[in-house]
């Protein structure tokens, strides 16, 4: 008999974790649903594969959402993180096991005794930032621990990048997830993290202001900004000796600098619309941020008011935008500065159908041991293949993937709302992601 995975978003990142579970689906006896709010994305994601189904899925169509999760043995988000919950809930009422690759959110969180008491597991966090990283960290942290030793710096940092072959513009960057996410990084909240023994936080105005140069492996030159909360997980690590905890994304060299300009300007600004935005060309959107002058060009207004010099290599990556485009109109009725900001980028930053993307994580520990420092380095690197499989889609789906066949063939067991942190899960979970070619690369020192 066949086991029904209910897939709900067949969006970019969906590819490869499709494709994984319908090349096992004859040797696992699995039939895919593949919903999406576009029936031709379920579509192209089905790959005319016998063992899928795709089908228009509106999660917010009670009647259709009701029946497509009761068909299931197990239902697997890939919507927006703000729709989980409304899936989360059905799972719960329809006694259905959830995963998704996205961070538990107080209200999932709320949801723990209810799922417990049903016996169901809803796992979250479980694709590459939030999900590799907590594996990988956690089984380096557990070694080290293991050996007697006594972790005194925990850093970990992560990126999506564009591979070296398609990397061909100024900013050294292209859109390789969901572009919105990008856009408005960062905002909401100051990102804290503990730094040799003291809190620090940094204010979104000036995250990227503050972005830090990396070294990674000797030879290899990124930056770093601070993610939101770097001490969110310090309890769930078994970090509370650590003097520095260091949670961040990675960007090639003078990315942030850069992107700090439009920080400044406003134009990632999300909470208020633009009325007559529909309308306005590129030129006469950025005009509405600077200041009035009567014969000043855009450009000369916009290196005044944010101090770029004459010959600042910055300016370089701002023309490259065709943000002072006079012909070019918006056409979003009512949007948000970001949600300018993000069609103007994405017509440059969009991957060409040739582009590979590449996915950098690395984790740096100084420990204690014997009463000797000591300092372990890892690395992953992964390419993607193409636009559709793409070392995001692969990060992100492939763990997503692998866990839910743990979870149908009963080898994750433990109920509630939780993320994949024990060693009883995060094993199998690298196991199975090394023999798909992501795997970290260790090096260890005295310091």
């Amino acid at each position: 008999m066949k086991r029904n995975i209910l897939i709900v978003g067949a969006g970019r990142s969906a590819s490869s974790m499709i494709k994984y579970l319908l090349d096992k689906s004859e040797q696992e006896h699995l039939h895919l649903t593949i919903g999406d709010i576009s029936l031709i994305s379920a579509q192209k994601k089905a790959l005319n594969h016998t063992n899928a189904t795709p089908i228009v899925f509106d999660i917010f169509e009670d009647k259709v959402r009701a029946k497509e999760v009761s068909k299931s043995d197990i239902v697997i988000s890939m919507l927006p993180a703000n729709l989980h919950l409304i899936l989360a809930k059905e799972c719960l009422l329809q006694k259905k096991h959830l995963v998704t690759a996205s961070y538990i959110s107080p209200q999932m969180k709320e949801l723990d005794t209810e799922v417990r008491n049903a016996k169901l597991i809803f796992m979250n966090e479980v694709g590459l930032d939030p999900g590799i990283d907590h594996m990988s960290a956690m089984r380096m942290i557990n070694d080290i621990k293991e050996k007697g030793g006594k972790i005194k710096s925990f850093e970990s940092y992560c990126g999506g990048l564009i591979a070296p072959e398609s990397d061909n513009n100024y900013w050294n960057y292209k859109f390789t997830w969901n572009p919105r996410n990008v856009v408005v990084a960062g905002q909401g909240t100051a990102a804290k993290y503990l730094k040799e023994g003291q809190f620090k936080l940094i204010p979104y105005t000036q995250l990227f202001r503050r972005a830090e140069r990396l070294t990674i492996n000797n030879h290899e030159d990124y930056e770093v900004y601070a993610n939101r909360d770097s001490l969110k997980y310090q309890n769930d690590y078994g970090l509370q000796d650590a003097s520095t905890i260091i949670r961040g994304t990675i960007r090639r060299l003078g990315y942030s600098r850069a992107w700090s300009l439009f920080v400044d300007l406003g134009l990632t600004d999300d909470s208020y619309t633009i009325d007559n935005s529909k309308n306005l060309t590129y030129k006469d959107f950025i005009d509405l941020f600077l200041p009035f002058h009567p014969t000043d060009s855009i450009e000369a207004k916009f290196k005044l008011a944010l101090h770029i010099a004459p010959h600042d290599s910055v300016w370089l990556k701002i023309q490259e935008l065709d943000l002072f485009n006079s012909t070019k109109k918006v056409n979003i009725q009512n949007a948000t500065p970001a949600q300018i900001l993000e069609k103007i980028l994405n017509e440059k930053w969009a991957l060409e159908p040739q582009d590979k993307d590449m996915i950098i994580m690395y984790h740096r520990i100084k420990y204690t041991l014997k009463n000797k420092n000591k300092q372990i380095n890892a690395t992953m690197a992964c390419i993607g293949d193409n636009q559709t499989y793409t070392a995001m889609a692969k990060t992100v789906g492939l763990p997503v993937a692998i866990a839910t066949l743990m979870i149908l063939n009963k080898q994750i067991n433990k109920p509630g709302v939780q993320l994949p942190i024990t060693k009883d899960i995060y094993l199998p979970i690298l196991e199975e992601l090394h023999q798909n070619n992501i795997s970290f690369t260790e090096e260890e020192q005295d310091i």
